[in-house]
C-alpha cells in the first residue's frame, strides 16, 4: 500500500511533537514498523490480517497504523486521546478507503468488549506511562483476545517473562505467564523514536492460552501476589498471615511456609486463589 506523505512529512504537516504527558514516543521509520508487523505475523503462522479485526492503541502519526493496513485487516480500529493523532487517522482513512474506525478515547476506560470484534488482536507502541495497567486489564479479558503485539520498556518487558527466582520476577509475570505464552520478537534501541527515549524497547507477542483462569480468580491472584510481593524478602507466614486460612491455602498448592514471593511458581499462585 502506497501512501501520499512519507510519516515524517506527516508529523512536520501536523506540528505533531510528542508530549510527554501521554507518554508519546514516535516511531517514524516505516522499516521498523513494518518489521514489528512481519515478526508477529510470522510468529502467529499467519500471512495478513485478512481475516483479523485489529485494536490499535496511541496510533500516533501511524507509522505501526501503515504496516498493519498493508497486511490487509479485516478492520482496524484506532484509539488515541490525542486530537491532533485522530485527525491523521481520519484522513489516513479517507486516503486509505481502509475499513477503519478512528475512536478519540481514553484506552484506560474502553472495554474491548464493548468493540464486538471477532477474532480481535490488539497492537500497539503502548504509551509508556500507561503500558502495565493497559496490559493488566487486557489480560483479564483475554479470551475475547486472539493475540497482543504490544512494545513496552525494555525493563517492563523483562519482569513481564521473568522466570521464578530472579529478581525480575513479580505480580506481572506471574498475571501475564497464567494467561499467555509470551514470546519476545524484537528490542529496539532508542534511535528508533522521536524523540529518543533514555531506555530500550522492546515488542512482545502473547498468545491466549486455551485455559484461561477466570476474572474473579485471577482478581484473587492479584490480591495475593499484592501481599506477597509488597514484603518480597520475608517469608510467607509473614507476608500473607492476615489472609484467611493462608495455612491451608498454601498447603493445598504445595508452598511451604518458609518459602518467599519470588520462590512460588504462577500455578502455585493460581492453586492458592482457587482455594
Amino acid at each position: 500500500m502506497n501512501f501520499q506523505k512519507t510519516l515524517r512529512e506527516t508529523v512536520e504537516e501536523y506540528h505533531l511533537m510528542a508530549k510527554k504527558a501521554l507518554g508519546q514516543n514516535f516511531l517514524l521509520n516505516q522499516d521498523v514498523t513494518d518489521k514489528i508487523i512481519r515478526l508477529s505475523l510470522e510468529k502467529q503462522g499467519l500471512i495478513d490480517f485478512k481475516k483479523t479485526n485489529v485494536l490499535e492503541i496511541g496510533p500516533g502519526p501511524g507509522g505501526l497504523t501503515r504496516a498493519i493496513l498493508s497486511q490487509s485487516p479485516k478492520s482496524l480500529t484506532v484509539v488515541d486521546l490525542d486530537e491532533r493523532c485522530i485527525e491523521i487517522m481520519q484522513n489516513l482513512k479517507e486516503e486509505t478507503g481502509a475499513p477503519m474506525n478512528v475512536l478519540n478515547e481514553d484506552a484506560l476506560t474502553l472495554n474491548v468488549e464493548d468493540l464486538n470484534l471477532k477474532p480481535l488482536q490488539i497492537i500497539s507502541n503502548l504509551p509508556y506511562n500507561i503500558s502495565v495497567p493497559l496490559l493488566t486489564g487486557w489480560l483479564k479479558k483475554a479470551e475475547n483476545i486472539e493475540a497482543m503485539t504490544l512494545m513496552f520498556q525494555k525493563e517492563v518487558a523483562e519482569r513481564i517473562m521473568a522466570p521464578v527466582k530472579t529478581k525480575d520476577y513479580g505480580r506481572l509475570s506471574v498475571l501475564a505467564q497464567l494467561v499467555c505464552d509470551i514470546q519476545k520478537l524484537w528490542t529496539l534501541n532508542p534511535e528508533c523514536f522521536v524523540p529518543a527515549p533514555k531506555i530500550y524497547s522492546t515488542v512482545l507477542l502473547f498468545k491466549p492460552l486455551k485455559q484461561i483462569p477466570p476474572a474473579e480468580v485471577l482478581n484473587k491472584v492479584e490480591k495475593i501476589t499484592a501481599l506477597a510481593f509488597s514484603q518480597r524478602r520475608k517469608m510467607v507466614r509473614q507476608s500473607l498471615k492476615n489472609w484467611p486460612n493462608f495455612e491451608k491455602m498454601c498447603a493445598t498448592a504445595g508452598v511451604e511456609l518458609t518459602a518467599r514471593a519470588e520462590e512460588i511458581t504462577p500455578h502455585q499462585y493460581l492453586k492458592m486463589a482457587q482455594n
